[in-house]
């Protein structure tokens, strides 16, 4: 757990949170685009709009990561759902099993103004998480990044409670 900005997070991937056309969803994720550059930022666009639950892996441009996996959270027609959070880290896990990334960075998927509630994007994500290390070994190291420390104090609370059977 670590309270800090995703772009400068160390590890060999990071997870960014997006639309169906994988733009950014939050100022956070801006400030990602921003920090990886230009040659980034041709990847932030899909030729057509990815389905929640998609995860597709890019070049990481400037950023200190090789690799950005950037998840489907929501479309135009689809608003942000603990079941789409849940889809979207599913694959994003499942591409980093596939890309063999070792250690992951991994932000609150779905949450922001108007969209889910911290505490239900930390029980998604946590029970994805617990599930998929049952059944895989890589990433060996995932790192949850939050921006605030009101936000990691929600997701300890959620590890304190407990894993789900």
């Amino acid at each position: 757990m670590v309270v800090g900005d995703l772009a400068s997070v160390a590890a060999d991937a990071v997870v960014r949170p997006a639309n169906g056309n994988l733009e950014a969803i939050t100022p956070a994720l801006r400030r990602l685009e921003v920090a990886a550059g230009p040659s980034f930022q041709r990847f932030c666009g899909a030729q057509r709009e990815l389905g929640v639950g998609a995860a597709v892996v890019t070049p990481a441009g400037d950023l200190a990561v090789e690799l950005v996996v950037h998840a489907v959270v929501m479309t135009r027609m689809e608003p942000v759902t603990v079941t789409g959070v849940r889809r979207a880290a599913e694959s994003a896990l499942r591409q980093a099993t596939q890309w063999h990334i070792g250690t992951l960075a991994l932000p609150p998927l779905g949450t922001g103004p108007g969209q889910l509630p911290v505490e239900d994007a930390a029980g998604a994500l946590l029970d994805v998480v617990w599930a998929h290390g049952r059944s895989a070994d890589l990433p060996s190291t995932i790192v949850v990044v939050v921006e605030t420390d009101a936000e990691r104090d929600i997701f300890e609370a959620k590890l304190a409670g407990g894993r789900p059977s």
